[in-house]
């Protein structure tokens, strides 16, 4: 079994978190933004196509008006229309509503999951190989123990007391089979582990990629004990300014996130809460962004092995993980060059060092002068 790359511990306040990774771009970012043709940032996974008309309708609507404090574990008719959208489009059924409990965007569930569950020195947490970074900003900041593996059995009889897995995955668009799935959550329920699964991509997989939530019985086996799934509506619904995300699973895990939560103020807005429902309720906006980003992802693909790279998983998701067997610094030197933007694979761990990761989020416009100077001679 390989062994992990990474691993750490956060012992003080001004040790405890990493440099902000994408302020090492700047110098990339000016080069890109000099080309005669504007720059065409692809570094970012943040959306730029328009909210769908219903859930900004759904904004404005008078129970959005609500001049009350928001309640944390959002509204009963929320919490329905998640589980039935989980249900219909993942396949997750038999959900308890009462185990849905909405967040601020998924990033700070992400960020303070670890602290939530009150870890600390004495736990480890385990990340992917090639991970967000923001998995192990959580362990940092709750001054628990990290270590990147892709493989649990590695580790060995220390005590993990969190386990996160994310697919399709961000950056390489990896998508995890259900035996993997199920493999990992039966070695973490024999240690007394969570398993927390990043699934804010899920939706924008193609249907032959069999891109499977923890949840789902194939999975869990019929029992959500010790399962965490996060969503977003960021990327599906195109709702990254209106933070609006979700945790489920284990009732009695989501019930502690939930009394933390209160105590800590932690509410999503009430007109958020109801633009989050219509979108829940509408899938067929879903589908148009899966569509559209399903074609950026074909053009680009083109494109970026034309440039001589070669292109890695990028099974589904918003991203494709591209290599030229390069330092990664020297790719998006490259491609800076030609007025293209892109993220250097090291901001998502060690075995990054030769990848970069390229964003579908660009409008149309952009893609397409993109795939122009990769593709000129």
């Amino acid at each position: 079994m390989p062994e992990p790359t990474e691993r750490g511990t956060a012992t003080s306040i001004g040790g405890r978190l990493p440099d902000f990774p994408w302020d090492s771009l700047a110098e990339a970012k000016a080069k890109a933004a000099a080309h005669p043709g504007g720059i065409v940032d692809l570094s970012v996974g943040t959306p730029v196509d328009p909210v769908p008309a219903v859930i900004r309708a759904a904004l404005a609507s008078e129970p959005a008006q609500a001049p009350g404090y928001p309640t944390t574990w959002g509204t009963a008719e929320l919490r329905e229309a998640a589980s039935a959208a989980l249900a219909r489009r993942h396949g997750i059924v038999g959900l308890d509503p009462d185990a849905v409990l909405p967040t601020i965007g998924s990033k700070e569930l992400v960020a303070w999951l670890p602290t939530l569950l009150g870890l600390g020195p004495d736990d480890l947490v385990v990340v992917p190989e090639l991970a967000y970074p923001t998995y192990e900003v959580g362990a940092r900041l709750a001054g628990a123990q990290w270590v990147r593996s892709d493989s649990v059995v590695a580790l060995g009889p220390r005590r993990v007391r969190l386990v996160w897995v994310n697919s399709p995955a961000n950056p390489t668009g990896r998508v995890l089979p259900p035996e993997h799935l199920r493999k990992v959550v039966d070695w973490a329920r024999e240690r007394g582990a969570v398993v927390a699964s990043d699934e804010c991509y899920l939706a924008l997989a193609d249907p032959d990629v069999n891109a499977t939530s923890v949840l789902h019985p194939e999975v869990s086996g019929g029992s959500n004990e010790r399962l965490l799934a996060v969503h977003s509506l960021s990327k599906s619904s195109n709702l990254a300014g209106y933070r609006a995300g979700f945790v489920t699973g284990d009732p009695r895990l989501v019930a502690e996130l939930l009394e933390v939560r209160k105590h800590a103020g932690m509410m999503v807005p009430r007109p958020v809460q109801a633009a989050m429902v219509a979108a829940l309720r509408d899938d067929r906006h879903v589908h148009e962004q899966w569509a559209r980003y399903r074609s950026r992802r074909e053009r680009l693909y083109t494109a970026l092995t034309a440039f001589a790279l070669r292109i890695e998983h990028s099974d589904a998701g918003l991203y494709l993980w591209a290599t030229a067997g390069e330092p990664c610094r020297v790719t998006v030197d490259r491609l800076a060059d030609h007025g293209v933007l892109v993220a250097p694979g090291d901001f998502y761990g060690p075995r990054g060092a030769q990848h970069v990761r390229v964003a579908l989020t660009a409008t149309d416009e952009r893609i397409d002068a993109a795939v122009g100077r990769l593709t000129a001679d």
